[in-house]
């Protein structure tokens, strides 16, 4: 079941989150959906995203990986923070190139969930950005 990002078990408290905030007119307007047990999300980077010519800064790849990942949180109605994120940037993404967004769980204990994200190219499924997370989640 999908489950769309506008509505996470009734909450409004990210409505001007940086990159998924429907009201943050500078945001990167990301909408998120969980499928099965991986949370899903794209975004095409424009020439304001870019870092050198051309190419999308890593930071906004960074913040896009982050964010998919605490969607997979917030989605089932969690609040999480992150504690430590590791990336590893693979491949540059030309502005332009339509980018998807996969993160998901790989174990919890405790208040602590270590997590995953992907980024790759829609049009060729290159790999552009991996990362490896952990998230403290709030109780």
């Amino acid at each position: 079941m999908s489950q769309n990002q506008d509505l996470p078990a009734g909450r409004e408290d990210a409505r001007n989150c940086f990159v998924c905030g429907p009201d943050n007119a500078s945001g990167l307007q990301v909408r998120f959906h969980l499928e099965e047990n991986v949370c899903h999300g794209e975004f095409t980077p424009a020439a304001n995203h870019c870092g050198y010519d051309g190419i999308t800064h890593g930071g906004i790849l960074f913040s896009l990986l982050d964010d998919v990942m605490a969607n997979w949180l917030f989605l089932r109605g969690l609040r999480g923070y992150t504690a430590k994120c590791e990336i590893r940037f693979r491949n540059p993404l030309p502005v332009g190139c339509r980018l998807l967004l996969e993160g998901w769980s790989v174990k919890q204990k405790r208040s602590l969930v270590r997590m995953e994200g992907i980024a790759k190219r829609a049009d060729t499924d290159q790999p552009i950005a991996q990362c490896q997370a952990s998230f403290f989640i709030e109780r």
